[in-house]
């Protein structure tokens, strides 16, 4: 009897295919890098190689217009990925809980991580230059493999380690909050803009 697939892991990519919306967020993104002082203050003080408004602003599609577009296109993309996730919702629907922008230089990154106190996580990438990293995905079983050996080169994506998603313009990602991810290092000498968010 042949093996088969058991505990998927789901991870959903999606397009927002708007140019204007996306020029509005780029704009308002390297605004908000440059005006917001509270959020520069958190990236010196924790060695953030950028600008992120993740400690600073809370309150985004209020704020801007853009914004309040942008979350409208995830919350769309939110549903589709919790019925292909197959998440029991019972009757509600995922509620975007915090978004955050994120504008990378050149050499910068951010190490393994999960997200806390959400269900849904997830990019939509503004600006991708040549070079910018991709986001690496950890299988979630890792830190149980022990004495298990490594996966062969020709092995397919679903059974690697590490999986790498390389992001262009207006793509977004999605997946569960407890996936393990990290943003690889920036190897563009541009910067790379992205906005992050979480759903409760």
């Amino acid at each position: 009897m042949p093996s088969r697939p058991l505990f998927v892991t789901q991870f959903y990519e999606g397009r927002i295919d708007d140019p204007a919306l996306i020029a509005e967020l780029a704009h308002s993104c390297r605004s908000l890098a440059r005006d917001d002082a509270a959020g520069k203050r958190w990236c010196k003080a924790n060695g953030y190689a950028g600008y992120t408004s993740y400690a600073s602003l809370d309150d985004l599609p209020a704020r801007d217009p853009a914004f309040a577009d942008l979350k409208r296109h995830l919350n769309a993309h939110a549903r589709a990925f919790a019925a292909e996730a197959c998440l029991e919702m019972e009757g509600r629907k995922p509620k975007l809980d915090s978004l955050w922008v994120n504008v990378l230089k050149s050499g910068g990154a951010h190490s393994g991580h999960i997200h806390p106190h959400s269900i849904i996580s997830g990019t939509v990438y503004i600006e991708v230059p040549e070079g910018a990293g991709a986001l690496k995905l950890e299988d979630p079983r890792l830190p149980m493999l022990m004495h298990a050996p490594g996966r062969t080169a020709e092995a397919p994506e679903a059974m690697q380690t590490f999986v790498y998603a390389q992001p262009a313009v207006g793509t977004i990602f999605l997946w569960e909050s407890w996936l393990r991810h990290e943003v690889v290092a920036n190897q563009a000498k541009a910067e790379r803009i992205s906005i992050s968010f979480n759903y409760s």
